[in-house]
């Protein structure tokens, strides 16, 4: 049976001092495997691809390429011409918003997302819905944070255009229902969109399965660079789509008055792509199913399960969401009697204890659960039940540094 201490070696970062990382939930760590294939293009394969005849760039054209078929893969995409590189989860989310949604919402229609969402998923629809004055309608959870079935059937109505959901909240860490919200949507003629930044890292995930119209996720959440990103469209919705970027490589003929683009996925990839970022992206996949999702899922429970075990023990402190640790896929978020959730992460850093503290980008859900802010441990299966055991000694020592 695997254990996080045989891949921890892996992890160079996690093996400099004595650091507990619990904010995995904003970005994992790199293991060396997606460090030395990133390091391998720069030494072994530099050259700008899809523009060189030359050795070189054919060779990074087809490591690029690459990448995105193991990407296609590894999300059950019908093709690799569905799957278009960018910077992150927000930059997928923003190219939908304007070259989907700026083309297709209008006056009087709806645009449903849900209240937990991260502000990459709620702006770029403030932004639609106000230049298109169509309405946003959120749908609203229960306290566990759980969407109810009654809740989306109710706002998903005749009138909805767009349906668009985080797949894994990133405060409560409960799985939404995204494939039966797909279902209701697209019973109602929506189009639908899934963030899959808190999910693709942590559960398998399978694009045809939810039937998703677009999903969209980071690398740098799933141990891979930051800076590369990934959308998933289906083809017969991105040929009918503009390009949200335009300029090099994007193109196919320019004339002086007019231009055609290229074929997917490249016209929606302007500009000198990321390639090493891909190419450690791959990397990243490729060590992610080595170590597989049922690995992962059992380390995640079982760390979450003595975390809020422990932080029950403890009267002051409140647990948000809900009381199943299998349902958090690995965060826990919280609040600490009379503490504010900066100070208990700065007190916690003293102790070598990264957590992150704020809103989360989430500031809609901050003010429908009434916390201003919260506190967040968030785990991934290279982290240790001691790593747990000593959060918790040095969590309960936070209130007597700040003078209880």
């Amino acid at each position: 049976m695997a254990r996080p201490e045989d891949f921890r070696g892996d992890f160079p970062i996690l093996n400099k001092g004595d650091y507990i990382y619990f904010d995995n939930a904003a970005t994992s760590q790199r293991p060396t495997a997606v460090i030395e294939a990133i390091k391998d293009f720069y030494e072994n394969s530099n050259a700008n691809p899809l523009r060189g005849l030359y050795d070189l760039s054919m060779d990074a054209t087809e490591r690029y390429e690459n990448a995105r078929s193991t990407v296609a893969d590894f999300i059950g995409a019908s093709s690799s011409e569905e799957i278009i590189f960018t910077r992150n989860t927000t930059e997928s989310l923003n190219l939908v918003a304007y070259s989907y949604g700026m083309d297709n919402v209008n006056e009087g229609d709806e645009i449903v997302i849900t209240i937990m969402e991260h502000h990459s998923n709620i702006l770029p629809w403030q932004m639609v819905a106000r230049a298109k004055k169509a309405k946003l309608v959120y749908l609203e959870i229960d306290e566990e944070g759980v969407i109810s079935k009654e809740e989306y059937e109710s706002k998903i109505t005749d009138k909805a255009k767009i349906v668009s959901v985080g797949h894994v909240s990133n405060v409560f860490g409960v799985t939404n229902p995204v494939k039966e919200i797909a279902a209701y949507a697209h019973s109602k003629g929506a189009t639908v969109i899934v963030d899959g930044a808190q999910a693709a890292p942590h559960i398998p995930v399978n694009v045809r399965d939810i039937d998703a119209d677009f999903y969209a996720f980071s690398g740098h959440k799933l141990m891979a660079p930051m800076g590369i990103g990934v959308l998933y469209g289906k083809k017969e919705i991105l040929e009918n789509m503009n390009p949200f970027l335009t300029g090099g490589e994007m193109i196919e003929y320019v004339t002086r008055e007019d231009a055609t683009y290229a074929e997917l996925p490249h016209k929606f990839e302007a500009g000198t792509v990321n390639a090493a970022g891909a190419v450690g992206l791959e990397a990243a996949i490729k060590y992610l199913k080595g170590v597989g999702f049922d690995f992962i899922r059992e380390q995640e429970d079982k760390l979450t399960r003595r975390m809020m075990e422990g932080m029950k023990k403890l009267p002051y402190i409140k647990i948000y969401g809900s009381n199943d640790p299998e349902k958090h896929s690995g965060i826990v978020t919280f609040t600490m009697d009379g503490v504010h959730p900066h100070d208990i992460s700065s007190v916690l850093n003293d102790d070598h204890v990264c957590i992150r503290a704020g809103h989360h980008c989430a500031q809609p859900l901050m003010q429908f659960i009434g916390a201003g802010s919260t506190a967040r441990a968030s785990v991934y299966f290279y982290n240790t039940e001691e790593e747990v055991d000593r959060f918790l000694k040095h969590l309960e020592g936070v209130r007597s540094v700040m003078g209880y």
